[in-house]
């Protein structure tokens, strides 16, 4: 899992030319290695700045920030909340999943059609109007008046 300003995990060394470790400085010939922070790592060079726990084991979830590589929790400490809901204002906190429309942010129960109310999951086709979302059954009934939007108070956004 990657985080704000993270390269990427695992990657394979095609060239097969030896990278230097940006954690210990010395040669990484394993055929997998680490890209963070546009520099590569040995796995057990890759850790937290501030509780120094590996992250370049699978399943290790790495942020960076201000220079920093951090874990999950260290940058939840650090840098605190992930902002606000579109739909009902409320706090996200960093930790939690979202899904994204756009410029907006929603808490994954607040990700539904404004009209229908029906949750959006990753992969449905929905529209935007108005800065509202609409599920695809909705769409077209919307774009030609049929179903009206509902005033913006409530299904708020911010």
């Amino acid at each position: 899992m990657m985080g704000p300003g993270v390269n990427g995990a695992i990657a394979v060394n095609p060239s097969g030319i030896p990278k230097a470790c940006a954690g210990c400085g010395a040669r990484i010939q394993d055929r997998f290695l680490l890209f963070a922070m546009e520099r590569y790592w040995h796995t057990g060079c890759l850790k937290c700045s501030c509780c120094q726990a590996q992250l370049g084991e699978i399943g290790s979830s790495c942020f960076t920030k201000n220079g920093m590589i951090l874990c999950r929790n260290d940058y939840i400490r650090l840098f605190g909340s992930g902002g606000s809901c579109s739909a009902c204002c409320q706090p996200i906190p960093a930790s939690e999943l979202v899904m994204r429309a756009q410029t907006n942010v929603y808490h994954l129960k607040c990700f539904t059609c404004c009209t229908c109310h029906t949750p959006l999951n990753t992969g449905d086709r929905y529209g935007i109007v108005q800065g509202s979302l609409v599920c695809e059954q909705d769409f077209p009934k919307v774009m030609k008046g049929l179903t009206p939007l509902p005033n913006r108070t409530s299904h708020k956004v911010c």
